[in-house]
Parts: C-alpha cells; sequence; structure tokens
C-alpha cells in the first residue's frame, strides 16, 4: 500500500499504518459504490434535483424516495387533503412519482403532505425533500410549495471567499434581537450584519438554518434537512441575508448537522417508509444515547445520496461559503466519543473507531471542493483524531480546520481556581499545542459555554456584581478583576498560534449571564434567549470598553498577521506569573499574577534593536488604570548573567501588552 504522507508528518501513527490503509481502501470502494465510471461526486449528489417537487411547461412532477411504503398519496390544499385522489406511482425500486397538470393547480404557499401507506397503517409525512416548512396555529408543520412570480437575483458574483486568517462570529438569528421573541432573517440582516462588519470579523458562522421543530433545541434537532428554518422568515429572506453579506466582504458558512437526526416522524425522516433502516442503524445503534435522536447508517448509498445532495443544495441555492460539521466526534466513534479521554493512539484505531463515517466525511470534503473549490470546511472533533485537517490523498479526512475544543474546557477550570493557583506551563501547553499540520480554530467559548446551567467567561468572572456595578462612574474590585481577565483571556488565545479564531455573539463586550431557550422550566420565557446589544451600545457602561478593546485587538491581530502557528517562547515563570513569546515581529507579554506588577523585568528577545508598546489590556480607552507609557522606546541589550539580548520593562499586574520593533 501507500506511504501516505500522514505517517511522514506524525511518526506516532507508523504503528497504525494498517488502520490508515483500511481507511483510505474502504473510502474508495465506497465512492466507486456511489460513482459510475467517469463520474465526480458532484455528478451524484444530485437528489435534490430529482426528488421532491419541480414545475415542468405544463405542471408539477413530485418524486419521493421510500422503498419499502406500499403506497404513497399526495395530499393538500390543492385537494382539499383528499386522501386517495393523488396516488403516486411506483417507477423503480424505491422510487414513486406522480404528475400534477396545470401549473397553478398548485398555486404558491399551498401546504402539502404525502400519505404514506404502511401496510397496516397510514400516516400523513412531510415529503423528504420539502424545501420550506411551515407551522400552523396548531403547531402541525407542513410542506410549502413556493412558486413565487419573481425569483430572488443574486448580487455576489464578485464575492470571493476568505478561506485563511478567519475571524469567526458564531450567530443564531432567532437570538439575535434584543426584543422577547424570535429574530429574523430581515433583522438581522439590517441590525446585525453592519456590528459584525464594524467589528472586524471577516466570517459569519449560522447556527439553526435547517428546520428543527423544537425552537429550544438550537437546531440539533434537525427534521428536514433541505428547509431553512421558517422560524425566522422566508427562504429569500436568507438568501438576501448572506447576498448582503457577500457585498460586505463576509463570508457566510453553516452549521452543518449531519452527525444525526430527531427522531420525530410526525416532522421528520425517521420512519419514512416504515422501516428504521431507510435512513439510520436498527435497534440501539440507530439511537444516541445521550440526544435522544436518530443516527445515520453512512454505509449506505441511499444515505449518502441523500446527504451529499443537502450538502451540494446549501451551497448552490444558498450561496454558503462553506460548513462546521457538527458533532463529528460522536460520528467517528461508535461509542460517540462518550467518557474516552483519547489519551493514546489505540484510542483513534481500534474497533471502536467508525470507518463508515470517517469515509463519508471523506466524500462530504471532496465534494465541497468540487462544487465550490475554495469553500471552507470545519470539524467539531473534540478527540483530535490525527489526519483530521490533512487532505484526502495523504491520508487525511480533508478537513481545513478543527475546533481547539480543549481551549475553553482549559479557561472554564481555570476560572474555578484562584489566580493564583493558575498554572502558567499549562495554560502555554493548552494554548500552543496542535497537531502537525493542523490548523485550528481558537476560541475562549462557543454558544457551548452560555447554555442553561452554565455561564459567559465575563459571568464566571463577575457573577451577580454585573448587576449592580457596570457603570464606569462606579467601582468594584470584581468587575475591575473580571474585565482586565477577560481581555487577557481573549488576547492570548488569540495570538498564541492558532490559523483563525471563533467569537459567539455578544461575548465580545462580556454579554452577561447564560443562554436558556423558552420551555416549560422558565414559563417558556425568552429573558435569556437574545442579546442585549443596549449593553454595548451605551458609553457609560463597561460593556463599551469591552467591544472597543474586542475591536481593538482584531485590529491588531490583522494589521499584525498574527493568525497562523509561528510563535516562540521567551519567558514563563510560574511563580511570578507571567508569559511572554513572539509571534512573527510581535513580542507579547502576559503578566497574570493578581497583585504583583514588575519594575525592569527582564523579557529575553533574542533580537537587536529599539521596541515600543503598540498595545496594552491596561489602556483607560479599555478600562485600564493607565500604567504603561506608550511613548517609551524599549532597547534591546545584553541582558545581565545571561548571554541573550532582551529588554528591561515594568510589567503591571494583571496586564498584557505587546511590543512591535521600531526603525
Amino acid at each position: 500500500m501507500k506511504d501516505w504522507k500522514i505517517l511522514e508528518i506524525d511518526p506516532w501513527i507508523k504503528d497504525y499504518k494498517n488502520d490508515i490503509d483500511l481507511r483510505m481502501e474502504e473510502y474508495k470502494k465506497q465512492k466507486n459504490r456511489l460513482l459510475k465510471k467517469g463520474e465526480k461526486l458532484k455528478d451524484f449528489a444530485n437528489a435534490h434535483n430529482y426528488y421532491g417537487f419541480h414545475k415542468t411547461k405544463t405542471g408539477w412532477i413530485y418524486r419521493e424516495w421510500a422503498p419499502n411504503a406500499k403506497g404513497l398519496y399526495l395530499v393538500g390544499d390543492f385537494n382539499n387533503w383528499d386522501r386517495h385522489s393523488h396516488p403516486l406511482k411506483k417507477i423503480n425500486d424505491g422510487d414513486w412519482e406522480i404528475f400534477i397538470k396545470g401549473i397553478r393547480t398548485i398555486p404558491h404557499k399551498s401546504r402539502l403532505k404525502v400519505m404514506v401507506d404502511y401496510g397496516d397503517s397510514f400516516q400523513d409525512r412531510i415529503p423528504l425533500f420539502a424545501r420550506r416548512v411551515e407551522r400552523d396555529e396548531n403547531h402541525d408543520f407542513s410542506a410549502i410549495l413556493e412558486n413565487p412570480r419573481k425569483k430572488f437575483e443574486w448580487t455576489d458574483d464578485k464575492f470571493k471567499i476568505k478561506k485563511d486568517d478567519l475571524l469567526i462570529y458564531e450567530a443564531h438569528i432567532g437570538m439575535a434581537c434584543e426584543r422577547e421573541g424570535v429574530g429574523t432573517y430581515k433583522e438581522f440582516e439590517k441590525n446585525i450584519l453592519p456590528r459584525i462588519k464594524k467589528e472586524g470579523y471577516n466570517t459569519i458562522q449560522l447556527m439553526a438554518i435547517a428546520e428543527h421543530p423544537y425552537y429550544g433545541s438550537f437546531g440539533y434537532q434537525v427534521s428536514n434537512f433541505f428547509a431553512p428554518s421558517s422560524w425566522y422568515g422566508e427562504n429569500d429572506e436568507l438568501k438576501s441575508l448572506i447576498n448582503t453579506a457577500h457585498q460586505m466582504g463576509l463570508n457566510v458558512i453553516m452549521d452543518l448537522v449531519h452527525s444525526h437526526s430527531v427522531k420525530n416522524t410526525n416532522e421528520g425522516i425517521n420512519l419514512f417508509d416504515g422501516t428504521e433502516y431507510q435512513f439510520f442503524h436498527e435497534g440501539d445503534e440507530g439511537n444516541h444515547p445521550d440526544w435522544d435522536s436518530k443516527l445515520f447508517d453512512y454505509h449506505k448509498p441511499g444515505v449518502c445520496h441523500f446527504l451529499l445532495s443537502n450538502i451540494k443544495y446549501w451551497l448552490e441555492e444558498f450561496h454558503f461559503d462553506g460548513f462546521r460539521f457538527d458533532g463529528v466526534t460522536s460520528m467517528i466513534y461508535k461509542n460517540h466519543g462518550r467518557g474516552e479521554s483519547f489519551d493514546n493512539y489505540s484510542k483513534y484505531f481500534s474497533m471502536n473507531t467508525d470507518i463508515e463515517a470517517i469515509n463519508y466525511l471523506q466524500l462530504a470534503n471532496e465534494l465541497i471542493r468540487e462544487v465550490k473549490k475554495d469553500a471552507i470546511t470545519i470539524a467539531e472533533d473534540m478527540s483530535a483524531m490525527p489526519g483530521m485537517c490533512l487532505s484526502i490523498k495523504d491520508g487525511g479526512i480533508g478537513f481545513d480546520y478543527r475546533l481547539s475544543m480543549g481551549m475553553p474546557d482549559f479557561w472554564e477550570k481555570a476560572l474555578e481556581k484562584r489566580d493564583e493557583d493558575w498554572d502558567m506551563g499549562r495554560m502555554w501547553y493548552e494554548l500552543s499545542t496542535y497537531r502537525p499540520e493542523e490548523k485550528r480554530i481558537s476560541y475562549v467559548e462557543s454558544h457551548d459555554q452560555a447554555l442553561v446551567g452554565s455561564k459567559t467567561t465575563i459571568f464566571r468572572l463577575a457573577d451577580s456584581a454585573m448587576y449592580w456595578d457596570m457603570e464606569k462612574k462606579t467601582h468594584n474590585i470584581i468587575i475591575d478583576r473580571a474585565i482586565a481577565l477577560h481581555k487577557m483571556i481573549r488576547w492570548i488565545t488569540i495570538s498564541m498560534g492558532a490559523e483563525g479564531y471563533l467569537n459567539f455573539m455578544g461575548n465580545e463586550f462580556g454579554h452577561p449571564e447564560w443562554i436558556d431557550f423558552p420551555r416549560e422550566g422558565n414559563n417558556y420565557s425568552f429573558h435569556y434567549a437574545r442579546r442585549l446589544w443596549s449593553l454595548a451600545d451605551n458609553d457609560l457602561l463597561k460593556y463599551d470598553w469591552l467591544l472597543k478593546w474586542d475591536e481593538k485587538m482584531l485590529d491588531q491581530i490583522k494589521e499584525d498577521d498574527q493568525l497562523g502557528n509561528d510563535i516562540f517562547r521567551l519567558w514563563l515563570d510560574n511563580d511570578r506569573k507571567v508569559i511572554a513569546y513572539r509571534n512573527k515581529d510581535i513580542v507579547y507579554i502576559f503578566n497574570f499574577h493578581p497583585q504583583n506588577s514588575y519594575d525592569s523585568f527582564q523579557v529575553p528577545i533574542h533580537d537587536k534593536g529599539k521596541f515600543k508598546v503598540i498595545l496594552d489590556t491596561d489602556d483607560e480607552e479599555f478600562g485600564g488604570l493607565g500604567r504603561i507609557s506608550k511613548d517609551t522606546i524599549y532597547e534591546s541589550k545584553n541582558l545581565e548573567n545571561t548571554d541573550y539580548d532582551g529588554i528591561e520593562i515594568y510589567i503591571p499586574s494583571r496586564t498584557a501588552l505587546a511590543l512591535k520593533k521600531v526603525e
């Protein structure tokens, strides 16, 4: 077998060469199983162009995939929900079809379902490839036929995807409004896109886009894979949002949920043709033990046809620029990674590894490159599977980036300790360690860290003091600490060598409290399922400091080209809580000590020349104490009792600063 590049990059994998060989052999077999001679994946992934509703010159064709159904009947507003007037004809092994004569026979916005005959029972179902699904006043969901007189016109043909140096703004459309309710695509386009652009982010990651019956699921219990969520408005309004984002130069990627599906039969795809195995594994293997959802059988050609077509559909129909693949760890291990420490390589290559799921992810990444060569793919994998972000030809799985999921876990644990007990060595390890050839997205907190039962980083730092002392005219040492550390934590996370950075909406200005969607336990309140933008817009409040810091921090990161692994540790002192490092031309010094400031602190730079502070967290503009001079020039010299050059500098407590060489 081939000597894969992954074996050269990571010597620890050499003992598992047979596993890599097996993975790649199975990938080729599955690809050959799916494709006809001369076909590419983009030729195969067209189920959405065949199944579902399609307008012809003389009427409508509706096709469905239901291999084990006894019969199918189209019902809806157009035939007064007559259960038997419009039967579908079985045209081959698994496919059903009906032609409805007359384009206006089924008017625009008609409600539709398909009644499936299971032999011993009937059930009204939503068509598998429905592109619009809405709920009525009784919370019953139906497919909606879209046939507008005027098609949406895209104007983003000049937009170019920015694939590198990603600054990702993770957002939820419904939560993005300040009022207590569900936000809309229109509101997001008008009010939030300009914020994201102004703040300096270049990529938007949209959550909860595919239709989901339960709003509180955060979009992770998908029912209708080809239907944009009607919770937020019309399909064309989502297109308009993405079109406008592109005109602003912003990438838009989708949080794609192909790791599982809602188990509901009234709204979803489960048991569509009467069998568990149409889409999912049978028995317990098909049920996620924690998520109460169904698990796909990725080896089945019909499942691959459905899911790969879904990917192509979102890229082409809605102009998404890529995907964050949700739940990758759950997909690639048969025990879903539950309780695993992944502390040695045998955990990655064993009978627990789901090769069929890995092969599906390889196919998905290859398809995405064929459809849109510059599209972005990000894996949500907490196991750090080797080769996740390596090209398929080199033995990898093909993603561009992996979320550095250990970072927020590290910060969460650190914030449970006293500042004096923070371990600088552990901090350096967690923030700087990565797999060879793997590009990472660093982050302090995503939506996961703020869900009910947890807290945002700022709320962990300040807790209830945020309710009373966030006016700039007030003074509170708890708030002072919170603001200082919030700035430092975000800066060290983004500047320590990852190739991208992510922020969940509102956290850039220290949004308080937590996220809790409407549910019975909170009396179906939207109070904690919104964003209080007015806090950041009020220049009398301390949130203004945090927002200004975030904007300035992103400016500095972009201007000095700080994303990408090019860091060198200069100094680490756990007793004095100091970390210093160099990222390309910028020298960073972080003093995490809660009380101690250091005069004439010696920092080795290994470079001759003059240096000047370009940014510091203690600046009064960002709520600091202004203890660092902006005009001082620090000239490197041979440090006493050493054989290297460095500078002597004053570093105040709970302060971080960046220096740059000056001519």
